[in-house]
């Protein structure tokens, strides 16, 4: 069983970590965590608090680590979370992150020269303090074979990073509970979720 981490600040995004949750901790088809820096109850941005049980140790033996919202964005990175990512990186492990996410991302270096993406209202700022990065607001999300970057719309990445020998049918089945369109060019209400299957696949024969 493969596992994901969401790595998540002291005030998390209820939504941004809910497209994580949604996607991988529902299926049961993958080992699911959710880690912090420090371990405890974190208050989140909805006004009740999250107990998070497990540090950043979690990293080291995630497939996927997903960063759902990095708030404030001008907050850097610590160095110990710095090098959980960039050792995660190391050794093989995809990052993933939702809408802000991109920003702890970024300062890790590891998408220098790459394309990237935000929500519309981040990617200015985003341009501008890192110049390196090449910043596409227009697309929903950015995927290379080792990081991806989403919008604000997490649940259409997440979507896509399912595992490949269950993306098509997982992916699609997940979009159907949830009422999403796909843009694939076929809606969640249709029965037959071959089409989706190929798309999708495609997408991850890259990754």
């Amino acid at each position: 069983m493969r596992r994901v981490v969401a790595l998540v600040r002291p005030v998390p995004s209820v939504f941004e970590l809910g497209c994580a949750v949604e996607t991988f901790g529902t299926p049961r088809r993958y080992a699911f965590e959710t880690c912090t820096e420090e371990p405890g109850p974190a208050p989140t941005n909805g006004g009740y608090a999250m107990a998070v049980s497990q540090g950043l140790a979690a990293l080291d033996s995630a497939d996927s680590v997903i960063v759902p919202g990095w708030l404030p964005v001008e907050e850097p990175l610590s160095d110990p979370v710095r090098e959980a990512l960039l050792r995660a990186h190391a050794r093989g492990t995809r990052l993933v992150t939702i809408c802000s996410g991109v920003f702890a991302l970024a300062r890790t270096g590891l998408l220098d020269g790459r394309s990237a993406t935000t929500h519309w209202g981040r990617a200015e700022q985003l341009r501008r303090e890192f110049s390196q990065v090449r910043v596409e607001p227009d697309r929903l999300y950015a995927a290379h074979g080792d990081v991806a970057t989403s919008t604000g719309a997490g649940l259409d990445l997440c979507f896509r990073v399912l595992d490949a020998g269950q993306a098509g049918d997982m992916a699609w089945r997940r979009a159907r509970v949830q009422l999403v369109e796909l843009d694939t060019g076929h809606t969640v209400h249709e029965t037959d979720p071959e089409g989706f299957a190929g798309a999708v696949g495609a997408f991850l024969a890259g990754l």
